[in-house]
Order: C-alpha cells, then sequence, then structure tokens
C-alpha cells in the first residue's frame, strides 16, 4: 500500500470448529498488526459450499471476540464473486489461464470446463520471515486448476484476489501453506498484485510430538471458554507456542505483548502445545484478578447450594480455571461442609495407632476445642489450640488426621484448622464426638 501500513489477515474456512493451533495463527497476525500500528482483517474463506456451515462461522467471530483479537475488516470471500470472475477473465484475455474440457474423475462420464493456470514452468523464490530464503521449481505443478468453471474460481486465484483487493501486505498462516505459496505468487504476477511478506508459523504438535488436529482430539476455543479459562491466559500461552520475548519473563498482558512481539524470535522447528502448561498459564493470570472478582467467579461457578463464601479461600488454592470449581462441587470434595459425612470407623486410625488411643486424642481435641469462645472459634486459634495437643501427646499425625477425618470423610481435604474454622464450633464438636 502507498502509506506501508501494515495489514494482516486471519483467513479460517467455517468447515469446521478451529481449535487452539488454529488461533494461534489469528493471534500472531493480530499482535504483528498491533505492533505496527497496522490493520488486522477477518475473512472467512467460505468457497466451499457444500462443506461452509454459518454455525462454524458463528464460532470463529464468537471465538476471536472473546480473545478480544478485534478485527478492523470482516468480509466473506463468497461475497467477492464477481471480483474473483473479474481477475479470472482477465487472465484468460491475456493468456496467463485457459479453459481446458476435461471429463470429470467421478462415474458421470460429464465433460467439465476447468479453467487452469499456464504455468511458466520456472523457479519462485521468496523470503519468508521464518523460514528465511525459499525457493521451489514450478514444473512439479503443472497447469494447475484456479476454476472449477468461469462462475466458480477455486482458493488459490480467490486468495491472491482478496489479498490484493484488501491490500495485505503481510501474509502470517500455517506451515501447511508454504506449499500453496509458488502457485500464488505466480497468480500474483499474472493479475499485477504485489507479493506480500510472507510467515510460515511452525507446526503446532500435541505433547506426544504428532500434529495437533480436530481429527486427533483438539478442541474448539468456545471449549476452553466453557471450561472457565481467561482469554487473556489463553492470548497469552498462545502466543507462547512457538515464540518467545528473549527473556525469562512469561506473564504478559495484552499491551505487553503486542510490545514485545516480534516475528524474528518466532521458531523454525515444530511448537508442542500442552493443556497443563496452559493451565498454568490460566491460575497465573487469575492471581492477577482482584480478591472481590475472583471470590465472585468461584461462587458463581458453585451450586446453588454450595454458594458460601467461606469456601473461597481453599477452592482457590486448588483450581487453575473456573471450571475446577464445578468440578470439585460434582466429586464431591466440598459435599462434607453442607452434610455430616459417612465413614468406617477404621479410617479415622492414623498408622498401628490403637482405636482406644486414637477415641482418646479426640476427646482431648473436643476439650481443647470447647475451651474457645464462638467469636474466637477461626483457623488461627483453632490451629493453635489442636497443635498444643499434638505436641503433648508426641504425635501430631495421631491427633490431627483422626480430626480432619472426622470432619471431611475424605482421604484428601484441606486441613482441619481450615475444616473447622468454616463449620463453626457447633458443628465441629458434633462431628468429633460422633467419631469418638
Amino acid at each position: 500500500m502507498a502509506d506501508n501500513k501494515v495489514v494482516t489477515r486471519f483467513a479460517p474456512s467455517p468447515t469446521g470448529f478451529l481449535h487452539l493451533g488454529n488461533y494461534r495463527t489469528a493471534i500472531f497476525a493480530y499482535l504483528y498488526a498491533k505492533k505496527h500500528d497496522g490493520s488486522f482483517v477477518l475473512r472467512i474463506e467460505d468457497t466451499d459450499r457444500e462443506r461452509s456451515k454459518k454455525e462454524y462461522e458463528d464460532n470463529v467471530i464468537e471465538s476471536l471476540n472473546w480473545l478480544g483479537l478485534s478485527y478492523d475488516k470482516f468480509y466473506r470471500q463468497s461475497e467477492h464473486l464477481d471480483k474473483h470472475k473479474f481477475y479470472l477473465e482477465k487472465m484468460i484475455k491475456e493468456g496467463s489461464a485457459y479453459v481446458s474440457k476435461e471429463q470429470a474423475k467421478d462415474d458421470s462420464g460429464e465433460i467439465k470446463e476447468l479453467v487452469r493456470f499456464k504455468n511458466p514452468n520456472i523457479d519462485v523464490a521468496f523470503k519468508d520471515e521464518i523460514k528465511g530464503e525459499v525457493m521451489m521449481n514450478t514444473k512439479d505443478l503443472g497447469d494447475f486448476v484456479i476454476a472449477r468453471n468461469l462462475n466458480e474460481p477455486l482458493f488459490h486465484l480467490a486468495v491472491v484476489v482478496d489479498d490484493f483487493e484488501a491490500g495485505i501486505t503481510h501474509v502470517i498462516r500455517g506451515e501447511d501453506h508454504v506449499s500453496n505459496t509458488p502457485r500464488q505468487i505466480l497468480i500474483q504476477r499474472a493479475i499485477g498484485a504485489p507479493t506480500p511478506i510472507y510467515a510460515h508459523l511452525p507446526l503446532v504438535l500435541g505433547p506426544d510430538k504428532l500434529k495437533l488436529s480436530k481429527r486427533r482430539g483438539a478442541l474448539p476455543l468456545t471449549e476452553y471458554k466453557n471450561r472457565g479459562f481467561l482469554p487473556e491466559a489463553i492470548l497469552n500461552g498462545m502466543a507462547f507456542v512457538g515464540w518467545n520475548p528473549g527473556t525469562d519473563k512469561e506473564i504478559f498482558t495484552r499491551k505487553e505483548l503486542i510490545k514485545a512481539f516480534d516475528l524474528a524470535r518466532v521458531q523454525k522447528s515444530p511448537a508442542i502445545f500442552n493443556e497443563e502448561k496452559l493451565e498454568w498459564f490460566n491460575k497465573e493470570h487469575i492471581n492477577l484478578l482482584p480478591k472481590e472478582e475472583i471470590e465472585k467467579n468461584i461462587l458463581t461457578w458453585l451450586p446453588e447450594n454450595m454458594k458460601n463464601p467461606k469456601l473461597v479461600p481453599i477452592i482457590f488454592e486448588r483450581i487453575n480455571k473456573w471450571g475446577d470449581v464445578k468440578d470439585m462441587a460434582e466429586r464431591g470434595e466440598l459435599g462434607f461442609f453442607f452434610k455430616q459425612p459417612e465413614y468406617k470407623k477404621e479410617k479415622l486410625i492414623f498408622k498401628n495407632t490403637a482405636p482406644e488411643k486414637i477415641s482418646e486424642n479426640l476427646k482431648q481435641a473436643i476439650k481443647a476445642l470447647e475451651n474457645l469462645d464462638e467469636k474466637d472459634f477461626n483457623q488461627e486459634n483453632i490451629k493453635i489450640a489442636l497443635m498444643a495437643v499434638a505436641d503433648k501427646l508426641g504425635s501430631r499425625g495421631e491427633l490431627l488426621h483422626p480430626v480432619r477425618f472426622a470432619l471431611s470423610g475424605l482421604d484428601k481435604s484441606p486441613d482441619p484448622f481450615t475444616i473447622a474454622s468454616i463449620l463453626g464450633k457447633n458443628e465441629t464438636l458434633s462431628r468429633l464426638q460422633k467419631a469418638v
């Protein structure tokens, strides 16, 4: 463009739900455009009429909006059919493309009028911002098809025309498009379009080192939204799949990512996506939220009968994403706060301690807690009281294990001081007396 303004694009096909690897491309294109005060374009490549569906297009738009990847221009490729046809006719008229009558490869035997590009069979070279100098001989491509007929231009022609018309300066896309680039450069030359700067991103692999794909269980972005991930964490985490800022810093805000992003620091080798790492990013971003917002979200994700603000601290310690709150409730990890647990008495025993000894220890715990006033029955005072008993007994485990299990009925639960402070004095004493 005349003013040299950077214009990038994200150009998904609405033929299925896109996974995180696809959105990594959108994130890189968005960050690069904003870094250079440029424009970010969303183009829905819906020329495959049979497979393109509105639900997939809507999902792309919803996902980008949720991520905060605001686009400066939006259009569907099908809306530009007249422009595609104009350049197709221009190429035929000028001799860089021709109509080829061919018999269909299916059983119909129908004669089709395909339009093929007249391949000059030359070497095509381009500089890739990530891969470096790339050269390919186009001889093996033959005279490739650019339209099914005069009214139905295909992918390569449509992409070139749309990039040209939109003034796309930088094509940032997946490595699997490298082989498409020579065809598109040939078409650019034929219609008089400038060649944009290319940056082909490394593949995204799963932890098993196989390509991340919908066929192999890669989830749509909206699934991560539904599981309670933060958009800021997805943006941050996916930016680090194949890129790094050159420092040890990993947690970035949107503004910080825009400032730091540079194609020069995108790796050439395949990038590994690890959901555990993404959860780590998510917890770090949750930690940045105000306490009030954390409490609000945790209570929102709790079932109606469990919305107790006292539970927030212990839940917060155990989650990486909001959906973990719901999972904890469904697994029964919080139910004991609302209903006395049922358990077998032998579960109270710590190692080889005699049952009589456990019962006596619980009585001492009851006595110590009875001495606390209701207003002083908090986590700190409960801990002081019980630890004094444990130290007197000479074994913390022989006291704290049965107390904790009597209160929760679970093999794994928060410490007994926290549980007791949430249950309150009367309920705590009731459960301990039941265990004696």
